[in-house]
């Protein structure tokens, strides 16, 4: 796997992740890990000091080891993650995600005109029953989720509008993007869960890319990273024109 190095210190890692990438390993209906590489793999051999970081219990022992993850993209999401390298970083970062000490920017490319120049999304985001869906209306375990965006462009193909955006997640639920986006009508382009449209350009993935992270590290540096678009992505945005 090539992985781009965005910054490296003692402390933390920020990498441009791909399209595709699996951050945890999952498992099937019957309980088996699929056999893939993943994010955690990676780290584990270019990293080895992140198998050792995790989540501790009361007695001080690690009781789940996360390979320094303290955020995740989902598979077909790219774009900028920050990793703990080390048991104090982990605890760290956590603490800034948790207090929205992280600033995160996104670029989606969603289906339809969204005339506003920008907007929030204020809904709970709740565990539909009986699927690994996310929904806005009735579900389990609602939380609150809120979601800022602003349009950077709009795009006519044929019969077809689409519409640019930067979004701006102040909270970290899963899905969060993709549900939020999808509950105002304006699912993401290539979304297979959440979206209704057929991949017309044959993209093969959704176009959701986590650009930018903005954080202070634990050596006290602010830190201000952008990861650059996949090819894939400013290609299909140069097609649109």
């Amino acid at each position: 796997m090539k992985i781009p190095v965005l910054y490296e210190d003692k402390d933390v890692l920020v990498i441009n992740k791909p399209a595709g990438l699996l951050v945890h390993g999952i498992f099937n209906k019957t309980g088996q890990l699929h056999n893939e590489p993943t994010l955690v793999d990676w780290l584990a051999e270019k990293y080895p000091e992140t198998k050792e970081v995790g989540d501790k219990s009361e007695e001080g022992l690690i009781k789940q080891q996360r390979g320094g993850i303290v955020h995740r993209l989902d598979r077909e999401t790219s774009g900028a993650m920050v990793i703990a390298r080390n048991q104090k970083a982990f605890e760290y970062l956590k603490k800034l995600f948790q207090g929205r000490a992280v600033k995160k920017t996104y670029l989606a490319l969603v289906w339809g005109r969204i005339h506003e120049k920008s907007g929030v999304i204020d809904k709970p985001i709740s565990i539909k029953d009986g699927t690994v869906r996310r929904t806005v209306f009735k579900g389990k375990m609602p939380r609150e989720a809120v979601t800022e965006y602003a349009t950077l462009a709009h795009y006519m193909r044929g019969k077809d509008e689409f519409t640019l955006l930067r979004v701006m997640p102040k909270t970290g639920r899963t899905h969060q993007i993709r549900v939020h986006l999808s509950s105002i009508g304006h699912e993401v382009y290539g979304d297979k869960l959440y979206g209704k449209h057929k991949d017309i350009f044959e993209l093969g993935r959704q176009f959701l890319h986590a650009q930018h992270l903005e954080f202070k590290t634990p050596g006290g540096k602010k830190i201000s990273i952008d990861a650059s678009l996949p090819s894939e992505l400013q290609s299909l945005l140069d097609l649109l024109g």
